[in-house]
């Protein structure tokens, strides 16, 4: 049984794991590292001195690793190498712009460290012939990678994307912290800007490439959502020639003619896994695909968390996973916290803890998820701010607070400088004192607080930076009013 933070009762189930075996992280001597990084021992002594996995934040380094140090626009890793050798790595990459490398120690000369470190990945993954799924998309990434993490691991020996290590750092280290003897790595694709996704497609060169779905996430960035679709479409970039897309095949902005191998899923009869039922319940999701006997299970709420299941089967199944392994898989789905998690607390309420990230689309289904729950006392929202929707960040919030039905939803609260414009979209439908706006969270946990009783529910969302998992933990924690 899964525990919040707080040590009380989750709704979740086991997960499936398969046992693993072998060297874990990358371990190679430092003459190894310098070939694969094209670059310069400048100490041969040290050419048999064994490093044991990469760091990049002296913060976390242990013993016999290499020290790779990054620069920033505020931030020079090359500062902190004389740390790092006393906390005992075995050697550092150097960029040769940088002036008076350390003596007397396994240095590296490169001519970029960030561009080492992604060649190093790259390297690494080429000589263990590890297989790679390459998952991107407005939403869903994470959900999505945990299920297909779940579906490949009945029978291969699998590696993922951790927390959110899905950038052109992250990912790279995702890879080097990988067990040599893993047989596919399943890597989340993240990106802000055009050509991020490129980048990371090519370092991968992965075997199967997924696109959950094109939201409005980056929108100042990419000014429209065929901006965003052609981003997220950049992952074809770096497949491999037998390669396949798996896409949600609904998406007007994905349906074009590829030049490699396709899957889609979705609702529409076009789709080769079209979905034909759902049905949910507080311990999750039961639905069932066209042509497939099969009804599944995933211990998650939400039919966008259906589709991302979908995007799991059909990747699962270009591996060879049977049916019945890709339902056992996801029956035992263990997703990233924040994500749809939904708490039982000892004061009787229900809380379904969204609060992770939020764009109109996954805020809209969250909405509508909850609307559609029964077996509850009184349904109420409490709504933050979603970042980076650039010019069109008012119309967003005032669409999500227009899409709130007042027969199904009794409370609206919501909080920020950009939830005014989500409780004004609600006030087109809603009495004035059932929506409430705040600007402070200690004001917005006392009125939640006030209008919660025993067997109510709650659906906490907004975007990452506005914390509103810390309301849901003093909730959990503490008696209501």
């Amino acid at each position: 049984m899964k525990m919040d933070t707080a040590g009380k009762r989750a709704v979740s189930f086991p997960v499936y794991t398969k046992e693993r075996e072998g060297p874990h992280l990358i371990k190679r001597t430092v003459k190894n590292i310098a070939e694969m990084v094209k670059g310069t021992l400048t100490n041969p002594q040290y050419e048999q001195t064994v490093i044991h996995g990469v760091a990049t934040d002296t913060r976390k380094l242990e013993q016999h690793q290499l020290f790779i140090p990054l620069k920033g626009e505020h931030f020079n890793g090359h500062t902190f190498v004389p740390q790092a050798f006393d906390a005992g790595v075995a050697a550092v990459l150097w960029d040769r712009s940088e002036p008076n490398p350390p003596e007397n120690q396994a240095v590296i000369l490169v001519d970029d460290t960030l561009s080492a470190l992604q060649q190093l990945a790259k390297a690494y993954l080429q000589e263990l012939g590890t297989r790679v799924i390459g998952v991107t998309g407005s939403n869903g990434k994470t959900t999505t990678k945990d299920m297909i993490h779940a579906v490949l691991g009945t029978r291969y020996r699998v590696h993922k994307t951790g927390g959110n290590f899905n950038n052109h750092i992250g990912l790279p280290l995702t890879v080097l912290a990988m067990p040599e003897d893993t047989e596919i790595a399943v890597l989340e694709m993240g990106m802000s800007a055009k050509g991020e996704i490129d980048l990371l497609s090519r370092l991968a060169n992965p075997d199967a490439a997924v696109i959950t779905n094109i939201g409005e996430s980056h929108m100042q960035d990419l000014g429209s959502r065929e901006g965003i679709a052609e981003a997220k479409l950049e992952i074809i970039n770096g497949l491999k020639e037998d390669g396949v897309l798996i896409y949600i095949g609904d998406e007007p902005l994905l349906q074009k003619a590829y030049s490699c191998q396709t899957k889609t899923y979705g609702t529409g009869a076009q789709n080769d896994y079209q979905l034909q039922d759902v049905s949910q319940s507080e311990a999750g999701t039961h639905f069932t695909i066209k042509g497939m006997e099969k009804t599944f299970f995933i211990p998650i709420l939400g039919k966008h968390n259906v589709m991302n299941a979908m995007a799991a089967i059909a990747a699962g199944a270009y591996f060879g996973i049977t049916t019945e392994d890709a339902a056992k898989g996801l029956s035992g789905l263990k997703v990233t916290g924040m994500r749809l998690e939904l708490i039982k607390t000892d004061s009787g309420i229900s809380i379904i803890n969204d609060a992770y990230n939020a764009s109109p689309t996954s805020m809209k289904a969250a909405i509508q998820l909850t609307e559609s729950l029964e077996g509850y006392g009184k349904k109420m929202l409490v709504l933050g701010d979603m970042l980076e929707l650039g010019d069109l960040e008012e119309t967003f919030h005032k669409e999500c607070g227009a899409v709130i039905s007042p027969e199904k939803i009794d409370r609206v609260f919501t909080y920020g400088k950009l939830g005014a414009f989500i409780a004004e979209g609600a006030l087109k439908h809603f009495e004035k004192e059932r929506v409430s706006h705040f600007t402070e969270k200690k004001d917005l946990l006392q009125a939640v607080k006030e209008n919660a009783s025993k067997g109510d529910l709650i659906l906490f969302k907004a975007s990452r930076g506005m914390k509103l998992e810390e309301i849901v933990k003093d909730l959990i924690e503490s008696p209501l009013s």
